[in-house]
């Protein structure tokens, strides 16, 4: 908050009244949330469930909304380069290669996370983009992104921002042509979760696009599906649209797992990661799967 305005910021930044904060607003014809506290996403806001409406599967059918199936759409694309998929009690992680050092790495288990690694070190060229913390946990909050920017958010919570604040000092991957869009995810221990991505503005690298999407309510059986790219291509199209709507069925992370490896494309998976985490608890339930043994 500065000046009495509050920022609210979807790919463009713009400031709103001090009187209309803590009201719910519209852009663009999507619903978003004039905080109390543009830096605490952690403040009481508006939606289905305060306003005495809970939301339900059969409630998202009956509007319409686009549930997708989510083993359809990773078998339907061959390369859609790393992936986040967050749900109210599920974290899921991929990363995929088409380079001899994109292929050439692992997952490992750290004190509070993961990390990607070198299968073979003497491969390795460059590490500098694929060598990072993919997830990570501080005060009950799981962190999830495909690159550095964990470590950016982690950060950016410990001195008592909201993640936000530290993707606003990010922009996406240097690897022109492709200027790969930097994705995250913050899943919060009540379940409610959040998803961005900083992207290049249609393969212009002089403007980087910011998009924050926040899920207050998650609906238990349900995710959203970030990925970086829209398939494969040559340079490859970053992702485009809102994250994608995505039933979560599985009853336990094995599972999950299992399906999910099954139906990423064969030559190109390289590396998942999913974790079931036990609201109530806190307790997770963690499967890794290497495609590099």
């Amino acid at each position: 908050m500065t000046d009495g305005y509050a920022w609210e910021t979807t790919g463009e930044q713009r400031a709103y009244p001090a009187d209309r904060l803590g009201k719910p607003s519209r852009r663009r014809g999507l619903p978003f949330f004039i905080g109390r506290d543009a830096e605490n996403t952690d403040a009481p806001r508006a939606d289905a469930e305060s306003a005495g409406v809970a939301a339900t599967p059969e409630s998202l059918k009956r509007k319409g909304m686009p549930v997708q199936d989510l083993v359809e759409l990773l078998k339907n694309n061959p390369y859609p380069g790393r992936g986040i998929v967050v749900g109210k009690d599920t974290v899921y992680y991929f990363i995929m290669g088409r380079s001899v050092n994109s292929r050439n790495r692992i997952f490992s288990v750290t004190e509070d996370g993961i990390r990607t690694e070198a299968f073979d070190p003497s491969k390795m060229e460059d590490p500098s983009l694929i060598i990072y913390h993919p997830v990570r946990v501080f005060d009950g909050k799981t962190i999830v992104t495909n690159g550095d920017q964990t470590d950016t958010i982690r950060d950016t919570l410990q001195e008592g921002h909201c993640y936000r604040h530290g993707l606003h000092q990010r922009t996406f991957e240097p690897d022109a042509p492709n200027y790969t869009p930097r994705i995250s995810g913050v899943v919060k221990p009540d379940g409610s979760y959040n998803l961005s991505i900083l992207k290049s503005f249609n393969g212009d690298p002089s403007c980087c696009c910011r998009y924050f999407f926040e899920y207050d309510a998650p609906v238990a059986g349900y995710g959203h599906f970030i990925h970086t790219y829209q398939g494969d291509g040559n340079p490859l199209p970053s992702f485009e649209g809102e994250p994608e709507v995505i039933t979560i069925e599985s009853p336990t992370a094995q599972a999950f797992a299992d399906l999910l490896w099954k139906n990423l494309n064969g030559d190109n998976k390289v590396s998942l990661f999913v974790r079931y985490i036990d609201l109530a608890s806190g307790e997770t339930d963690d499967v890794i799967v290497n495609a590099n043994v």
